[in-house]
């Protein structure tokens, strides 16, 4: 379970962009922005997501392998190597479009468990579970550290927007809708005839979750309604996040 050299990168990546951000001119925030505080959120953002979205198939590999799924070792996934769980186009590169299209937190990589070789039922709901349950932890520490160690206007701005992000890629995982984290926590209590609807329906609910957000106003306020209500119980700040998320989306 030693971390990967792709992993380290990645920490390195997000690590520069807080540098940049934290020495960007971050006042700027109507008209011209400052290209360093511009860059450096946009750097630790999108390397702190991806870093994310590995601790978060590793926490279902990790799970999964105490649950008694051994193969998933033999795997890979327990090198925290994004690449190990994920296809560079489909879990990587289109997440990201979105993500800078609309701040949107995409699903990105995919763990193949062995089921049958868990203990439980209860496992297999927390094999499920902890993916989602690791963005809340981390946009929790995140929250406490931007609330409680001092800092430059620009990096505060920057974790803040980062950890408004995990906290809405944990609601939308535990949505329980075929092909996500929270249908995968119900499935092992379901009816065969629930679970046979839900694979026939998995490959394409999500797009269509997606597609719903994107085109009907209403549902998407109402989702980042929750994640900014949990965001704020966690300690966060919202006027910080919504200047983080200004200078990421910075074509706007």
């Amino acid at each position: 379970m030693r971390p990967s050299p792709v992993f380290i990168g990645i920490l390195a990546v997000a690590v520069l962009g807080g540098f940049l951000a934290a020495y960007g001119d971050s006042s700027t925030l109507l008209g011209d922005r400052d290209p360093l505080f511009t860059t450096g959120v946009v750097l630790l953002v999108a390397g702190g997501w991806i870093a994310s979205l590995t601790l978060h198939e590793f926490g279902h590999a990790f799970v999964a392998y105490r649950g008694g799924d051994a193969g998933v070792a033999q795997k890979g996934y327990l090198s925290l190597d994004v690449r190990r769980y994920t296809d560079p186009v489909l879990s990587i590169l289109l997440p990201l479009i979105f993500l800078l299209i609309g701040g949107i937190p995409l699903p990105g990589g995919a763990v193949w468990i062995n089921r049958g070789a868990l203990r439980s039922r209860a496992t297999s709901s927390w094999v499920s579970l902890a993916g989602p349950l690791s963005n809340l932890a981390v946009g929790a520490a995140l929250c406490l550290i931007a609330a409680t160690v001092p800092m430059a206007a620009g990096l505060f701005y920057g974790l803040s927007y980062l950890a408004l992000l995990q906290v809405m890629t944990f609601l939308l995982n535990i949505l329980p809708i075929p092909g996500l984290d929270g249908w995968g926590a119900l499935e092992p209590y379901l009816s065969p005839q629930a679970r046979v609807f839900g694979a026939r329906v998995r490959p394409w609910a999500p797009l269509v979750l997606f597609a719903l957000f994107f085109a009907f106003r209403p549902f998407a306020d109402a989702l980042w309604y929750v994640a900014g209500l949990i965001f704020d119980a966690l300690g966060g700040s919202s006027v910080a996040a919504q200047i983080g998320q200004a200078a990421f989306l910075f074509w706007r």
